[in-house]
C-alpha cells in the first residue's frame, strides 16, 4: 500500500507537472518530449543527421547536460589557454554546434551540393555556432579530473587543425549506420590521441561559471559519461518527422526522475556565507542553521534543536544500548525474570530496536554522502531518537515502580517521571522559543537580550 501511494502520488505530479521550465536539461531528451512548451514538444525534426546541421549534443548520463562552449577561456594554469567546453543544464545558444566535414570548409547547405549524412566512423568536425571554434583536444590535463585530457574550442572561423578531427561511432547499430536524432547513442573519439570525449560530472570552479568539466578520457570503456545524443537538429535541405513516438512510458518516466533526483542532490554545493555542518553535528546539537539576520538590527530566525531533547534523546541511546546488552545478555544466559520484568524487558528490546534501526538507517548513510548537508537533514532521525527516549524511560520509570512496589508511593514514580519529563519539554521550549518565532534586539551576549544566558555552546550563534 505504502508503494502504491507513492507510485500514485507520482503519477498525479506528472499529469499536473507537465510543461516546460528552465530544468528541462536535467531530464533526457525522450522525457522533455512530453512536456507543453518544450521545444521537443509535439516537434518536428530531420531524423538522420547530415553535414552541415546545426545540432545540440546531450550527454546520457541523468542531470549532465548539453555540450556548451562560451567565449570564457580557460584561466591561466589550467592546461592551454583556450575556449572553455563545458556541459551546460539548460537551453542555451551556446549549446549549438554545426558538424562538418573534417577535410573541407565548403558549406554543406549550399543548395548545388547534394545532402550528404553522417554516418558511423565518419572523421568530423565540430564548431561552435556562436564563437566559430571547433571542438579540440589535445594531451594537456583536464582541469578537475587526472589522467583525462583537456578539452577546448579552438581555431579561427572553423579552421582549426588536426586536434579538431574526431571519429564518430554508433553505440547502438540496430538504426544501421546512419545517426538517428535521439535515438541513436553515439561516441566522439579524438582521432590522435585516442580518448573519448565525456563529462565527468565535477562542478567547475567560478571561472567555469559552476558548469560541468568536459573532459576526453583515455579509458575507452562504454559509459554513459561518454556516450550522447543529438537533440536539436536543424537543416533546411531534410524533411521533418514528429518525435511523438518517443514519449516514455510511465515506468521510464519515475526511474528517471528519481535518478535526476538522486544525481541533482548528491551535486548540491554550499553557497557563500551559508552554515553547513557536519553529520557528527547533529545529535549532540553542536550548530544551528541561520535563516535571517546577522546584526541586532535585524529580524533574525536560527533554527536550532531544543537542547533539552536533543541531548536527553542522546543520553537515551547510550542508555538504552547499555540497559539493552544488559537485558540481552541476561535473557541469553538464561535469567529467570519476573513475569514482569520480563515483558517489559521484550518491549524495549523489540520497540526499541526498531526506532533504534530507524534512528540509524536515517542517520548514518550522511556520513557516506559527498554533498552538501545541512542541520535539517538530521530531523527525520531525531523523530525516532524521542521515540526511543519515550520506550526508553517509560519502560525504566515501571520498572523503578515495581521495584519500590513496598514502598507506599511506588505508583506515583510512573506518572512523577513522566510528568517531569514533559514539564521540563515544555519549559525548555519556553526559553528558546524566540530562536523558533523570530527575534530582534541585542544578541545573546548582551544582559538585555532574550536569549542571554541561553548561548550554552560557543558554536551557537544567535
Amino acid at each position: 500500500l505504502p508503494l502504491a501511494l507513492y507510485t500514485a502520488t507520482f503519477a498525479v505530479h506528472f499529469m499536473v507537472l507537465s510543461k516546460s521550465g528552465p530544468g528541462d536539461g536535467f531530464f533526457s531528451s525522450a522525457f522533455q518530449a512530453r512536456l507543453s512548451g518544450n521545444n521537443l514538444h509535439n516537434a518536428s525534426i530531420p531524423e538522420h543527421l547530415a553535414y552541415g546541421s546545426v545540432i545540440t549534443v546531450k550527454n546520457l548520463r541523468m542531470a549532465i547536460g548539453y555540450l556548451h562552449s562560451h567565449r570564457h577561456l580557460y584561466p591561466e594554469g589550467i592546461g592551454a589557454r583556450q575556449q572553455q567546453v563545458t556541459t551546460y543544464l539548460h537551453k542555451d545558444y551556446n549549446n549549438l554546434w554545426i558538424i562538418k566535414k573534417h577535410n573541407t570548409n565548403s558549406d554543406p547547405l549550399d543548395p548545388s551540393f547534394p545532402v550528404e549524412f553522417v554516418r558511423h566512423g565518419d572523421i568530423i568536425r565540430l564548431e561552435h555556432k556562436e564563437t566559430s571554434r571547433n571542438l579540440h583536444s589535445h594531451y594537456h590535463e583536464a582541469p578537475l579530473t587526472r589522467k583525462h585530457y583537456q578539452v577546448t574550442g579552438y581555431g579561427i572561423n572553423g579552421t582549426g587543425d588536426s586536434n579538431d578531427f574526431w571519429r564518430i561511432e554508433v553505440v547502438n547499430r540496430k538504426f544501421g549506420n546512419r545517426i538517428k536524432v535521439l535515438r541513436s547513442r553515439i561516441r566522439f573519439i579524438h582521432l590522435v590521441t585516442g580518448c573519448v570525449l565525456g563529462s565527468s560530472g565535477k562542478v567547475l570552479p567560478k571561472w567555469g561559471w559552476e558548469q560541468l568539466e568536459v573532459t576526453c578520457t583515455p579509458y575507452l570503456k562504454e559509459t554513459l559519461n561518454s556516450i550522447w545524443n543529438v537533440e536539436d537538429h536543424i537543416n533546411p535541405k531534410l524533411p521533418n518527422i514528429s518525435l511523438d513516438v518517443l514519449q516514455p512510458s510511465f515506468p521510464e518516466m519515475l526511474l528517471e526522475s528519481h535518478m535526476v533526483m538522486i544525481r541533482g542532490n548528491s551535486g548540491l554545493k554550499p553557497k557563500d556565507n551559508e552554515f553547513t555542518s557536519k553529520p557528527w553535528h547533529w545529535p549532540i546539537n553542536y550548530q544551528g542553521l541561520r535563516f535571517s539576520g546577522v546584526n541586532d538590527t535585524d529580524f533574525r530566525v536560527y533554527l536550532l534543536g531544543n537542547p533539552v531533547v536533543w541531548w536527553l534523546n542522546l543520553l537515551s541511546i547510550t542508555l538504552y544500548l547499555l540497559s539493552g546488552s544488559i537485558i540481552a545478555v541476561a535473557m541469553q544466559r538464561g535469567a529467570r525474570l519476573p513475569a514482569e520484568v520480563a515483558g517489559l524487558s521484550q518491549v524495549l528490546l523489540r520497540g526499541g530496536g526498531q526506532v533504534l534501526l530507524g534512528w540509524t538507517l536515517h542517520y548514518f548513510p550522511f556520513f557516506l554522502m559527498g554533498r552538501v548537508l545541512y542541520f535539517h537533514h538530521y530531523f527525520p532521525a531525531m523523530l525516532f531518537s524521542s521515540m526511543l527516549t519515550g520506550i526508553l524511560w517509560d519502560t525504566l520509570l515501571r520498572l523503578c515502580a515495581w521495584g519500590l512496589a513496598s514502598w507506599p508511593l511506588a505508583r506515583g514514580i510512573h506518572v512523577a517521571g513522566i510528568l517531569s519529563l514533559l514539564l521540563g519539554t515544555a519549559y525548555s521550549f519556553y526559553l528558546f522559543h524566540p530562536l523558533a518565532y523570530g527575534m530582534v534586539g541585542p544578541l545573546a551576549q548582551d544582559p538585555q537580550s532574550p536569549m542571554a544566558g541561553l548561548r550554552w555552546l560557543d558554536s551557537w550563534d544567535f
